[in-house]
């Protein structure tokens, strides 16, 4: 966690850390020992044995059989059923991002900040077509995708400074600043409507994809929309001259059904 967040009287550490060991599990897993629940969440083994131990008893998460690994809880699941009930943009997208997916052959999916990564809270595979692997409740890194380099333009300023002042602004493994990456994904924003990463900035080779940022009500920060696939199947110049236009076309016909302004006009 941010170090100024952690020094703030009203900061509780302890919940903080037991809403790290939730966040520690993915769709992947098998369950999680303590062990490793400390080694992905820095949180000493002895600790993270105490916040299993409460989050267990409370049903957020549950036992194996040998009680020696743990997974989601009902309680857990039940809270995630409620969040995504409540957020109403998701099942307006379908009727959009699903023709979507289909027309293009590409992956399309919801991404939402979750400190300084994008969490996947929702996708759309095409019919009769592979498709990259990425599955709700990947993260992937908010600087080194088109995901979170749209949501990054589409900060207000006051909500970008926020950012920086908890993060900063250096970048992992560039010589960009978080500033620099923030002005180039707004000048794509501005010039054409999405957003693509560029090469130096890609968090994986394998995977190309093409994003546009949406203000929904729920949120009071935007989230992402991305069109994803192999380079073989999703070359640059069908990000830019395909893809890319028709992702815009479908979170403008999801900002007219939900009544919300592009995300760019909450800027300042």
């Amino acid at each position: 966690m941010a170090q100024d967040l952690a020094s703030d009287r009203r900061f509780a550490t302890t919940l903080a850390r037991g809403m790290s060991v939730l966040r520690a599990f993915r769709p992947s897993d098998d369950g999680l020992s303590n062990q490793e629940i400390s080694e992905r969440t820095g949180v000493p083994k002895s600790t993270v044995s105490r916040l299993t131990f409460t989050l267990q008893s409370l049903g957020y998460l549950s036992h194996g059989q040998r009680h020696d690994r743990y997974r989601p809880g009902p309680a857990l699941l039940a809270l995630g059923n409620v969040a995504s009930a409540s957020v109403s943009f998701v099942d307006m997208a379908d009727s959009i991002m699903q023709p979507l997916a289909d027309a293009t052959g590409t992956l399309v999916l919801i991404g939402v900040r979750d400190e300084q990564k994008i969490l996947l809270i929702k996708t759309w595979r095409p019919k009769d077509t592979s498709s990259i692997w990425l599955e709700v409740g990947y993260r992937i890194p908010a600087t080194h995708s088109s995901s979170g380099q749209a949501q990054l333009a589409a900060l207000g300023d006051a909500e970008f400074a926020g950012y920086v002042k908890t993060y900063g602004e250096d970048v992992a493994d560039s010589k960009l600043s978080v500033t620099d990456i923030r002005q180039d994904a707004y000048s794509q924003l501005l010039a054409r409507g999405f957003v693509i990463a560029g090469h130096g900035l890609r968090y994986a080779k394998t995977v190309n994809a093409v994003s546009v940022p949406f203000r929904s009500r729920e949120f009071n920060e935007p989230v992402s929309f991305t069109c994803g696939a192999m380079p073989e199947a999703l070359s640059e110049s069908r990000m830019e001259t395909e893809v890319g236009p028709q992702l815009r076309a479908a979170v403008k016909e999801l900002e007219r059904m939900t009544g919300r302004p592009s995300a760019l006009a909450q800027q300042g």
